[in-house]
């Protein structure tokens, strides 16, 4: 999210998955329930470990060996898509199993899937890992819907579940949520077009408010993150709201709207833009009608390599970084407190996060993301090998890497 997500599927697809995979928890007789306690099932004492306790080298994860040992059934993973970002191949994936591996989890005690942006794919994906005999699902559902129907019926067979990323709407009363902290990843975003908007001498800023897909839950976050930041500057009249399009997580969507936009309002000179891909797209649009760099700020979330360039160029301001390395050590630790049949404890999980369709409160792990410049670019995701500098420091922005201090 890098929160990228394929839109939500439609109710009718969510029906489906409620009926097919209720049907398998009344049918099924495998599944393992797992109760908590403040002692592991082995009657040893819980290891404590805390949300800023994961570093790049997963050496913290080695303190919950002993939760791998004692623990029951197998962790199912669960991953939206290949196409809306590549994160969950190049990055989600290898750490998730890395974080177990290093916390002494065998590889057949855990699993890991793409539902390869099917709704349909992952619901048939969740029946096999509870017919397997998980004891936790951790999930990061294509849309609330079909997420939602996936964890009840999980929680119908005593399978525990944790919400990964992005918070499944309308989900099981008792989950855990392991995400980045995304008012503030928007509160970042909203920051960076101030800042840049003054150093880039952006006279009589026209803002452009772009948001990701109204279905994810994420998007929601980041929107009331920057646009709590922006509100002041609008309604003192120092910027112009020019508007606020439907979202979208589809990049040719982002700039076929930003094209419609900008030629309705040709006075626009600013946009907030709340990931890379769809900067990416927006900044095509600009070079194509010859917009100078350094001129027209755009913002970023996911530190991806398009969007890394696009700063070294000069078309976008900065970029949220969130180390994924975080997020899978934590959701990797959840997991084995959970199937360990342990409360996950109040050092990992430090907030609340509220679920408007289950008006609840769910108990969640947040994760400090960053904001990437030009400035810090080489000490965060060079230095933590996110991007490599001989993929980044292409002929285009050689210089500017130099500039940068990347070698």
């Amino acid at each position: 999210m890098l929160n990228m997500k394929v839109p939500a599927r439609g109710a009718g697809t969510a029906f489906i998955a409620t009926i097919a995979i209720t049907a398998l928890a009344a049918c099924s007789s495998t599944g393992t329930s797992s109760s908590s306690s403040s002692t592991a099932s082995s009657g040893g004492a819980v290891p404590q470990i805390s949300a800023d306790a994961f570093t790049a080298d997963f050496s913290a994860m080695k303190q919950l060996t002993s939760l791998a040992s004692q623990g029951k059934g197998m962790v199912g993973v669960l991953l939206p898509d290949t196409t809306t970002s590549a994160r969950y191949v190049t990055f989600d994936a290898p750490y998730l199993k890395k974080a177990f591996e290093a916390a002494g989890l065998d590889s057949s005690k855990f699993k890991i899937d793409n539902a390869q942006g099917s709704a349909s794919t992952m619901q048939t994906q969740a029946e096999a890992d509870i017919t397997a005999g998980a004891s936790v699902l951790l999930v990061d559902a294509l849309d609330s819907g079909s997420g939602a129907a996936i964890e009840a019926a999980a929680s119908a067979r005593g399978v525990k579940v944790i919400d990964y990323d992005r918070l499944v709407k309308g989900g099981t009363k008792d989950r855990t949520y392991v995400s980045f902290d995304n008012v503030k990843v928007g509160q970042l975003i909203g920051q960076g077009e101030i800042t840049c908007i003054a150093d880039w001498k952006v006279t009589k800023p026209n803002i452009l408010v772009m948001d990701g897909d109204p279905t994810d839950n994420n998007a929601k976050l980041f929107a009331e993150g920057y646009n709590g930041v922006l509100k002041p500057h609008f309604d003192n009249g120092e910027y112009v709201n020019v508007g606020e399009p439907a979202g979208t997580w589809t990049p040719s969507v982002a700039q076929t709207t930003f094209a419609q936009q900008y030629t309705a309002h040709p006075n626009i000179n600013a946009v907030v833009t709340p990931n890379d891909d769809n900067a990416n797209a927006v900044i095509a649009y600009l070079q194509s009608k010859q917009i100078p760099a350094k001129t027209f700020p755009t913002t970023g979330q996911d530190a991806s390599l398009s969007g890394l360039q696009n700063i070294l160029k000069g078309y976008q301001c900065g970029t949220v970084y969130k180390p994924i390395y975080f997020e899978a050590q934590a959701a990797a630790a959840a997991a084995l407190y959970l199937r360990a049949g342990v409360t996950v404890p109040s050092t990992l999980v430090n907030g609340k996060t509220t679920d408007d369709t289950a008006k609840s409160d769910v108990a969640s792990v947040l994760l400090t993301p960053l904001w990437v410049t030009t400035k810090n670019m080489a000490d965060t995701v060079v230095k933590d090998g996110a991007v490599t500098s001989s993929s980044l420091c292409i002929s285009q922005v050689k210089d500017a890497c130099t500039a940068a201090g990347i070698q």
